[in-house]
């Protein structure tokens, strides 16, 4: 029999989906399932979104450029001059999806066998698009009890060789809800710049910061035009997950025609999915002044329901909708899948993503999971219930 690579025999399941067996079984057996493992919203896509799609009088469903067209691109420079990010279209390479992006840009940076450091824990596909490239990741672990701050620089220097060509960061993050300070990132400003690295930047939750609290992105940082990488998606801004779009924005000029020869190697997005993603940057203020809103009470409930249940650690996140919760249990992968298989309560039950998957060092996160608070408040305080249930049983 034809043997798998090695590199395919390597890639990591994904702790978001692997769990997706256990829920539909659970539903056939009669349960409802509350879906807080994955950062699918429940936000309405804005409707002039939908609507371009519907409403268009497309004849051929043609190739769209491999960078993405020029109006879409100079429209993204207005939206990122509200953010403070300076760039022109020629800076922006669209991609199909933040993950195509994060991908291109580590096939364009790095060789077999070098290095990234990332804060861990981390969103779980960075291992896998590492090892689709077949490079290392270097981890450097924050911490729930500091709420997944940035670790001492001084840390991030020790892990420095002649391999590491960058450091990448979610910001805010996935898995953590960890909103990185003004302070922080000028910190890894200044450690890229004297050890010639890239920095990416994952920002695809920008819009989602809380409690006053400033995003400070990359791109807005002066002197390092040649080192700041940041990826982008309409995903998870507009709730338009099935889009499919995102970009590389960067004014490195040979990382960009780099990035283009990959795209060009696909071809191009899809046609429909930019159309619907120009058509999203015309989203009023209100629309995302009301999401914040929605997901600070979200966060706030959770939060709040969370510290009810005895022995649970968990820290307040700042940014995007995710938080890390710390159980009374040691293996949360068994305690995740046992949720799903063997308990329910008037026939409910919940799926979380066992955090393990989130980081690269081994035996780190086991008895943590990763919580998605993308359901109605109503639903988070059935869930947490559920939860709390759930290890009173799975303890006895």
């Amino acid at each position: 029999m034809p043997k798998i690579s090695q590199k395919g025999q390597a890639m990591p399941a994904s702790p978001i989906r692997k769990l997706v067996p256990f829920a539909e079984a659970a539903k056939k057996r009669g349960n409802k399932v509350f879906h807080l493992n994955i950062g699918q919203p429940d936000i309405k896509t804005p409707q002039v979104a939908l609507d371009a799609v519907k409403n268009n009088d497309i004849q051929v469903l043609s190739y769209a450029r491999s960078e993405g067209s020029e109006e879409y691109r100079e429209k993204l420079t207005n939206y990122y001059k509200k953010h403070h990010i300076h760039v022109n279209s020629e800076d922006i390479i669209i991609t199909t999806g933040g993950s195509e992006a994060l991908l291109f840009t580590l096939g364009s940076i790095t060789d077999v066998g070098d290095e990234i450091i990332i804060p861990e824990p981390f969103y779980a596909n960075y291992n896998g698009f590492s090892t689709a490239n077949n490079i290392k990741v270097v981890p450097i672990i924050s911490t729930i009890d500091d709420g997944f701050a940035l670790p001492a620089i001084e840390e991030f220097e020790k892990l420095i060789t002649p391999k590491t060509k960058a450091i990448l960061i979610c910001n805010p993050g996935n898995p953590t809800g960890y909103l990185y300070s003004k302070e922080e990132i000028d910190k890894l400003k200044a450690l890229v710049l004297k050890h010639d690295l890239f920095l990416i930047a994952d920002e695809v939750y920008r819009e989602f910061v809380y409690d006053g609290n400033e995003h400070n992105s990359v791109m807005s940082l002066d002197g390092l035009d040649q080192h700041a990488i940041m990826i982008d998606s309409v995903s998870k801004r507009y709730s338009m997950c099935g889009a499919r779009i995102g970009c590389v924005v960067s004014k490195n000029k040979d990382l960009i025609q780099t990035i283009l020869k990959f795209a060009q190697a696909r071809l191009s997005s899809p046609t429909y999915a930019l159309l619907a993603s120009e058509a999203a940057l015309e989203t009023p203020q209100i629309y995302f002044d009301e999401v914040i809103v929605e997901y600070v009470d979200r966060r706030n409930v959770l939060i709040e329901e969370l510290k009810k249940i005895p022995d649970l650690k968990v820290s307040s996140p700042k940014g995007a909708f995710y938080c890390i919760a710390e159980l009374p249990v040691k293996d949360a992968d068994d305690f995740a899948q046992w949720m799903l298989e063997s308990f329910h309560d008037n026939n409910e039950t919940v799926m979380v993503a066992p955090a393990s998957g989130f980081y690269s060092t081994p035996g780190s996160g086991k008895n943590q999971i990763r919580i998605a608070y993308v359901l109605n408040k109503e639903s988070l305080i059935r869930s947490v219930e559920l939860l709390k249930l759930a290890l009173e049983q799975y303890k006895g």
